[in-house]
């Protein structure tokens, strides 16, 4: 199974994300690819796709929305699984609600949309991001569960996994979602 990860990230975090993500799908067999949205000229090769972005004012960065719109169509092909990452509020919670995401995982008919919390670190911030991250109360830190990541890694690996030995002979679930249709 060859998998690419796709990651629109700012300042560095949401691509640990993506790298932490990758190693946890090849521990588990995967061919794993890792490239930024704006690297990647087609997705045909790909079984499983993984686009995520890190969330600023309730939107994914522009590459992930962009990437998404180039390649809809071959998208809604194969197993396409998206993820979010952005600051937590007090107790946990996400500070933003991506509807970016929302929209995109409707559009290429997404198999699963995950929510990461993810590192807030001032120093790296630019003046307009240090007032947003003051208004939205977001504290400072590193939020990211490892455990969580790498552990939906393997759920995506062995969900496809399995349909793939399906459709060697053992039932009759297709490989990629075009089959189905």
């Amino acid at each position: 199974m060859k998998v690419l990860v796709s990651v629109a990230s700012r300042h560095g975090s949401t691509a640990e994300i993506a790298t932490a993500l990758a190693a946890s799908m090849r521990h588990h067999g995967a061919q794993v690819d890792v490239n930024a949205p704006e690297d990647v000229d087609e997705v045909d090769a790909y079984d499983v796709v993984v686009l995520g972005s890190a969330v600023y004012r309730s939107r994914w960065l522009r590459s992930a929305r962009e990437f998404s719109d180039r390649h809809a169509a071959e998208l809604r092909e194969r197993d396409v699984y998206l993820f979010s990452s952005g600051p937590v509020a007090s107790g946990g919670r996400s500070v933003n609600t991506c509807y970016d995401a929302c929209a995109v995982a409707e559009r290429i008919e997404a198999v699963e949309h995950r929510t990461f919390p993810g590192k807030l670190d001032p120093a790296v911030l630019g003046t307009g991001e240090r007032m947003v991250v003051r208004m939205v109360g977001a504290p400072s830190g590193d939020f990211r569960d490892w455990d969580a990541i790498g552990a939906w890694g393997a759920r995506i690996v062995g969900r496809t996994t399995a349909r793939e030995r399906d459709l060697d002979g053992i039932g009759s679930a297709p490989a990629r979602r075009g089959a189905r249709r």
